[in-house]
């Protein structure tokens, strides 16, 4: 059994920042892919970063410059730094985890973020 569980969501003004992790428990001890998605309202989930084995990122072009993905050295916990957040980056925030690939990686249960004009 694997839980993933995200944290950090909330409440900010635009311009603002938030820090979202995710966390893994159970019988896995690492994982090699790691991944935030977002899915706003109305609007199909999409991936916002990827972070890769020895840290390979990868950004979707509406948070270049803005967010960073990180993790911890024991590849159980996922980061998002998000800096200059807009009220468009309004969504439920999902973290997945993978061993091998996304694919068959395990989904966070979300946490929302919510940015004011």
């Amino acid at each position: 059994q694997v839980q993933v569980t995200e944290s950090g969501g909330g409440l900010v003004q635009a311009g603002g920042s938030l820090r979202l992790s995710c966390a893994a428990s159970g019988r896995i001890s690492s994982f090699n892919v790691m991944a935030w998605y977002r899915q706003a309202p109305g609007k199909e989930r999409e991936v916002v970063a990827t972070i890769v084995g020895g840290g390979i990122t990868n950004y979707a072009d509406f948070v270049k410059g803005r967010f960073t993905i990180s993790r911890d050295k024991a590849f159980k916990v996922v980061y998002l730094q998000m800096n200059s957040l807009q009220p468009e980056d309004t969504a439920v925030y999902y973290c997945r985890l993978g061993v091998r690939s996304l694919s068959e990686g395990f989904w966070g249960q979300g946490t929302q973020v919510t940015v004011s004009s």
